[in-house]
């Protein structure tokens, strides 16, 4: 069997550095590199293995625990994800009920959880501000502005900025919405 005398540039999939194949099906630059990528996957298979057994091994037990009313703490660090002294500060504070059964048998409500999360209020939507108008007799310029309310164009800017007043520039004017600044001199 022959050499190809064919180059092919490739990235290799495992350190990600160019180098040139003398095959069409190369994916790696080395030996090196085809045997830590072949390891990752065998890693990752593993993983997925061990995954999947326990659900299946566990899947019995984890549809009894969501059926029943009251679980251990153990259990409820499990289903929703909360640290054991999170609940135990949840039941000194009275937020859920429990019963003590005995050393270690602290069994917890899960309706008592459940509606813990559920209760989440999200905060009013804000008013969304309507576009500012722009158009010809509804804009003062700056200087506009200034002469009107006798102020200095550099305080006007100011206040414009403070604000935070929409203004559009055209050419080397700024425009300003007439009710925006109306409002603001009316109160000063």
């Amino acid at each position: 069997m022959g050499f190809s005398k064919l180059k092919i540039p490739r990235v290799c999939e495992h350190c990600s550095k160019s180098f040139e194949a003398k095959t069409v099906t190369t994916r790696f630059c080395s030996v090196s590199c085809a045997n830590k990528a072949g390891k990752e996957r065998k890693k990752l298979e593993k993983k997925q293995k061990e995954k999947e057994t326990l659900l299946k091994k566990y899947s019995n037990k984890i549809a009894e625990v969501q059926t029943r009313e009251f679980i251990s703490v153990a259990e409820a660090t499990i289903m929703f994800g909360i640290s054991k002294d999170t609940l135990h500060r949840l039941i000194k504070r009275g937020m859920i009920t429990s019963v003590n059964l005995g050393v270690r048998l602290t069994r917890i409500r899960r309706s008592d959880l459940e509606a813990l999360f559920t209760s989440v209020e999200l905060p009013p939507k804000k008013e969304e501000k309507s576009k500012p108008n722009f158009e010809v007799g509804n804009c003062y310029t700056i200087t506009e502005i200034s002469e009107k309310f006798h102020a200095d164009p550099g305080t006007v800017n100011n206040v414009i900025r403070r604000n935070k007043i929409p203004t559009k520039k055209v050419g080397s004017f700024v425009y300003v919405p007439k009710d925006e600044i109306d409002k603001i001199f009316a109160n000063r």
